[in-house]
């Protein structure tokens, strides 16, 4: 008889309990749309921050290709948490990653690496390759440093779109160089006139009345009228001339 009245009183679990459960739990991501700097993009998160952000256009394809690189599931929904929506939102304001948690694991130490140093490089600028790998310590990882870039599954808050090919081309895109070029001049970058400096062989700028040379992007470069910069091949060829490299951007050895 109570059996009878307990099996009566029996109804089903509501069907978002299950993924509430996995997403607090951390054995899921939530994800949604959120505006970006060329349109609207997927973003996902866990209980350790911003897992991953996706310029793809189709929710299934998105979750699929989520499935299949992090292994676990993910689901929609209504919105993100308040402190991580707040931080995301500034992130994208300022074009800078700031305070906005990401979720480093299943990365390795090297990626990671890569990663926190390209979030370094500032809105308006470019480094290429070599210049990350210099900056972490492992100057001939170049090639390993694009292949940590292409893998990176938070693009957009950590900018590998402002790494460049060490001639100073665009270089590749997960999403094509249009892509790259669109978000670069979103964030007020002329890309024509970084292709004309690449083009002529151009890897360093310096300023005749300074007498220091910086990245061609580098803050201070820009600050340097036509008539005042100097163009350059190379580290050597700027140091031959009297040159001493920038503090901000810190070029040396770049080519």
């Amino acid at each position: 008889m109570i059996d009878k009245q307990l099996e009566d009183l029996a109804t089903e679990a509501p069907s978002t309990i299950a993924p509430q459960v996995l997403l607090e739990t951390g054995l899921a991501d939530g994800y949604l749309r959120h505006p970006g700097p060329t349109g609207d993009m997927f973003v996902s998160f866990n209980p350790r921050g911003i897992s991953s952000v996706s310029l793809e256009s189709d929710a299934q394809q998105f979750e699929d290709q989520f499935e299949v690189q992090f292994r676990r599931p993910v689901f929609p929904v209504k919105q993100l948490p308040t402190r991580l929506a707040r931080a995301l939102d500034k992130a994208l304001a300022t074009r800078r990653l700031g305070t906005l948690p990401i979720d480093w694991d299943g990365m390795t130490e090297f990626q990671q690496a890569v990663l926190r140093k390209t979030a370094e490089i500032l809105p308006g600028e470019v480094r290429p390759y070599s210049w990350i790998a210099k900056e972490i310590g492992n100057p001939k990882a170049v090639r390993a440093v694009g292949t940590a870039l292409a893998r990176n599954p938070v693009p957009i808050v950590v900018p590998c779109h402002r790494v460049v090919r060490n001639d100073g081309q665009l270089g590749n895109y997960y999403y094509g160089t249009e892509v790259k070029r669109a978000v670069l001049e979103a964030e007020g970058m002329n890309v024509d006139t970084l292709q004309d400096l690449a083009d002529r062989g151009i890897k360093l700028t310096g300023s005749d009345t300074t007498h220091i040379f910086c990245n061609p992007t580098c803050r201070d470069a820009r600050r340097t009228t036509e008539r005042h910069t100097v163009e350059f091949r190379n580290e050597t060829e700027a140091r031959q001339a009297g040159y001493r490299p920038c503090r901000h951007c810190r070029p040396a050895a770049v080519a």
